[in-house]
């Protein structure tokens, strides 16, 4: 019988599956999704910014070798690239309402997390590649009356400045929304199984 009691009382503190409330959840992925379309509005609005000032000193601006015009056309062309693909991924977020059809819902965040993915894949690497090489053949002109010491001394902080953002700022800025993404994508998985279930 003391066996009997033990496992009724065992079993009683096992803790019960619980419910998810269809309200909390909705409020946590609309907080959650607002804040990473948030970042992504100022990552336009900033990246606008700097698109229109690098079109000025491309257009506006005389230069005396002809690498300086295709270093600024690089740098304009992949800021270009970038802004139209964070455009995209701001437009899959903020065009869809959650309570409408929360399973649509799902599957473009879904489409998101995969093309973000897809962004802090293969294309950053890309990406920084083509900014280095348009602000190494600008940097030709720039520092073409400079020292030695001066060169080198801007040459390697520019190095130093693009392994860091490849190597050490790209996974905290990714990893940070893809662990928010991966909790909403759950936590909606979870509501809808639960009505399923």
């Amino acid at each position: 019988m003391k066996d009997f009691d033990h496992l009724m009382s065992v079993w009683q503190g096992q803790p019960a599956k619980t419910q998810l409330s269809v309200d909390e959840v909705l409020k946590q992925v609309k907080k959650g999704i607002r804040g990473i379309t948030g970042k992504l509005y100022w990552g336009i609005v900033g990246m606008i910014a700097i698109t229109a000032y690098t079109f000025v000193v491309l257009f506006f601006f005389t230069f005396k070798y002809w690498q300086t015009y295709v270093g600024i056309g690089v740098i304009l062309m992949t800021m270009l690239l970038y802004l139209s693909l964070i455009v995209r991924h701001y437009r899959i977020l903020h065009k869809r309402d959650h309570t409408v059809n929360p399973t649509e819902y799902l599957k473009s965040l879904k489409e998101y997390q995969k093309q973000r993915a897809t962004l802090a894949g293969w294309f950053y690497y890309i990406f920084v590649m083509l900014i280095s090489v348009g602000l190494s053949l600008y940097l030709v002109e720039l520092l073409a009356h400079s020292s030695p010491v001066k060169k080198y001394t801007i040459y390697g902080l520019t190095v130093a400045w693009i392994l860091f953002l490849t190597f050490y700022l790209k996974r905290r800025i990714f990893r940070s929304e893809e662990e928010k993404l991966n909790l909403l994508i759950d936590r909606l998985q979870r509501l809808e199984n639960q009505f399923e279930g």
